[in-house]
């Protein structure tokens, strides 16, 4: 089995030692690295060593905090993808936080257990919402928001409408090619031409894309 490779970053020290030792734990999950703030993870990435697929982050850390990190990897190690856990979680913070890049926000007191299933859910699918995440992302939305009008090649393709939404309901390149009756291959060519088309950055930019041009319902979201 393959394990998910997972950092930890965040200045208190005690809660870095529990969550390392507990994910340690998990047999599809390996912490590969903890850091105590931005700069030491930043010194550990430069230093050639392994680069984690799944980061968890503190949002407030002395000298860097957690937003500082986050786009600063975005823009050095885009593969990376982000998980904020912080003691000042709150849902109006949802839109930012995925503008920035985040894959999932979750408070500090979310439990070890959920916590390994929304990392294996990130590192699938790129992104996690709970469904109360989603209610306040749609709140978000200006309620006067035009409709993005866009030049008649760059409107999606049935096809390419049909693979955003499988990517919605959290299928796989696979998955959705056997779906499609489609290679994987082809399937991998459509996922590449709905971010150039959208201007997405990440799955949860689709996410976001397909919801507001009502190419999904928000209630058709897998939730875990």
């Amino acid at each position: 089995m393959e394990k998910i490779s997972v950092a930890i970053t965040d200045d208190d020290a005690l809660i870095v030692s529990l969550l390392e030792n507990y994910l340690n734990t998990t047999p599809d999950i390996t912490v590969i690295f903890t850091a105590g703030g931005g700069p030491e993870l930043f010194e550990k990435l430069s230093s050639g060593i392994q680069a984690p697929q799944v980061l968890l982050l503190d949002l407030r850390m002395d000298g860097m905090d957690g937003v500082a990190v986050t786009e600063k990897i975005k823009v050095e190690f885009p593969e990376i993808k982000i998980i904020v856990i912080s003691s000042h979680y709150q849902k109006s913070f949802m839109g930012f936080m995925l503008k920035t890049g985040v894959a999932a926000f979750l408070p500090k007191g979310v439990s070890p257990i959920e916590l390994v299933e929304v990392i294996r859910t990130v590192k699938k699918q790129g992104y996690f919402f709970k469904d109360d995440q989603l209610e306040a992302l749609r709140e978000q939305i200006p309620t006067k928001a035009p409709r993005p009008v866009l030049q008649q090649e760059e409107l999606l393709s049935d096809r390419e409408r049909e693979v955003l939404r499988l990517i919605c309901q959290q299928k796989t390149a696979k998955e959705i090619g056997d779906e499609l009756y489609i290679t994987q291959r082809t399937a991998e060519g459509h996922k590449n031409n709905l971010f150039a088309k959208t201007g997405a950055k990440n799955i949860a930019g689709l996410v976001i894309y397909a919801i507001q041009n009502e190419i999904i319902r928000v209630e058709e979201l897998p939730i875990i």
